[in-house]
């Protein structure tokens, strides 16, 4: 589904610009990005769309495969259960994932995301070789029905392939089921190669790396990687459990945050995902080095993660964006909000995200997770500006919950209250994909991966 490369105006009656609302603005498009942009102009000869038009949310963490584990792990274990536990049912899982089925998988959340409100999603990808761990015969093999994925829903996409070495710190020999991940350096780079060379295809596709946590990697091969790939996206686990960071501090004497901000040059195309177990120290580090941190509320519950430090890491201007992880449940409102209300779980205060007086919560969340999940993709996209590519999610006006309100108030229902559901249409580079609150492919998408976990469950 690529974008339209002809010329064309939009109309929107409402929209959130870089300034603030506006009405009755005129869009011009060309080749799927903005070209102007005027308030208060005519509509003549431009398609309306009567609506809240908001910038499309970039998802900034997304492995899609696992969203065909949704509801198969819920049942307690023989021991507590955990992130630990949790694991190995996810290496049991993709045990039996063959090439089409990680796309017709790939393909429903894609379509997912974009009918609950994002429109680009940084797909970390570490499900490379065969079931045996065998390298494919094509080692782009898993990165093209990824691609195919994309092309398939009209989704924007930043492909991170992640490089995994080792089971844990210090190098220790990666466990049977990492099989289907592992690459030693020169191997991974013929990865990525062969990974960008699959999304060529597909429009204004980036290419990325995301080595995969320290405890997958050693300071050595991480520095071999990062020293061929001096530009684009650097994406990577950090500090998502209390155990990683123990296991971190006895083999290097740090935490895994301190440990990169030391050895590494984080900077702007840096994104450290969950660091769910930062100190204040290093939450303003983190903000001071440009980095962006990738939060999963909805995954880091599910998980038991933990809960973010939200004010420190605020209050030393951070930079955070959203992203649906294991895609337990896939909604752009919904992650803001679980993100907010698991601040005011743990600081027992409401409005924990807006910072000033006055200040709507819904805004500031939905503005902090454009600007930071923007980076985070390393993409023109994020805000309905010239230069910035054509995404937007349209608000149903007619919604019970949006109908009697106006300006950030839509922000605040479509956040707390409606939820997906105030979603009429979504836009991606010009082309409408989602009308009516359903993906143009819906049936087909659907239907096709009801065939694929039918099979797949009845292993």
């Amino acid at each position: 589904m690529r974008a339209d490369a002809s010329a064309k105006q939009l109309f929107l009656r409402h929209a959130l610009l870089p300034g603030g609302w506006a009405c009755d603005v005129l869009l011009s498009i060309e080749n799927g990005f903005v070209t102007s942009v005027a308030e208060n102009a005519s509509s003549a000869g431009a398609e309306i769309i009567s609506g809240v038009a908001l910038p499309g949310l970039p998802n900034l963490h997304s492995h899609a495969f696992q969203r065909g584990m949704a509801g198969l792990t819920e049942i307690r274990g023989a021991t507590q259960d955990s992130f630990w536990t949790w694991r190995q049912l996810m290496y049991r899982f993709l045990d039996a994932l063959t090439p089409d089925d990680v796309e017709a998988i790939a393909t429903f959340a894609y379509a997912e995301m974009l009918e609950a409100g994002f429109t680009s999603v940084a797909e970390f990808h570490y499900l490379h070789h065969d079931e045996h761990g065998r390298p494919y015969a094509d080692l782009g093999e898993m990165a093209g029905r990824l691609a195919a994925a994309a092309n398939a829903t009209g989704i924007g996409i930043t492909l991170l392939p992640s490089f995994y070495n080792f089971s844990s710190f210090g190098g220790a020999a990666a466990i049977h089921g990492q099989r289907r991940f592992t690459n030693d350096p020169t191997r991974f780079l013929a990865l990525l190669e062969k990974s960008r060379a699959a999304i060529a295809g597909v429009d204004d596709a980036v290419i990325g790396i995301a080595p995969h946590s320290l405890r997958a990697i050693t300071p050595a091969t991480l520095h071999e990687v990062l020293a061929s790939f001096p530009h684009g996206p650097v994406h990577i686990h950090v500090a998502e459990q209390v155990k990683e960071v123990e296991d971190c501090v006895a083999w290097s004497g740090q935490t895994p945050v301190a440990w990169l901000l030391d050895h590494e040059s984080v900077d702007q195309r840096w994104v450290l995902i969950h660091a769910t177990h930062m100190t204040v120290e290093e939450a303003a580090g983190v903000a001071a080095s440009g980095a962006t941190i990738g939060l999963c509320p909805l995954t880091e519950a599910s998980l038991g993660d933990g809960i973010f430090a939200g004010p420190s890491f605020l209050n030393a201007g951070g930079r955070f964006g959203v992203g649906t992880d294991s895609n337990i449940e896939i909604t752009a409102p919904g992650e803001l909000k679980q993100l907010e209300y698991s601040q005011r779980l743990r600081y027992r205060i409401r409005n924990v995200v807006a910072r000033n007086e006055g200040q709507s919560t819904g805004r500031a969340l939905y503005e902090h997770a454009l600007a930071g999940g923007a980076r985070a993709v390393g993409r023109a996209v994020g805000s309905l500006a010239v230069g910035q590519r054509a995404d937007l999610v349209v608000l149903d006006l007619a919604h019970p919950d949006l109908a009697a309100v106006s300006g950030d108030r839509w922000l605040d229902a479509y956040t707390f209250v409606a939820g997906r559901s105030a979603i009429s249409a979504v836009w991606v580079a010009g082309r409408q994909v989602v009308e009516a609150g359903r993906h143009r492919r819906h049936a087909s998408i659907v239907a096709r991966y009801q065939r694929t976990m039918k099979r797949l469950v009845d292993l």
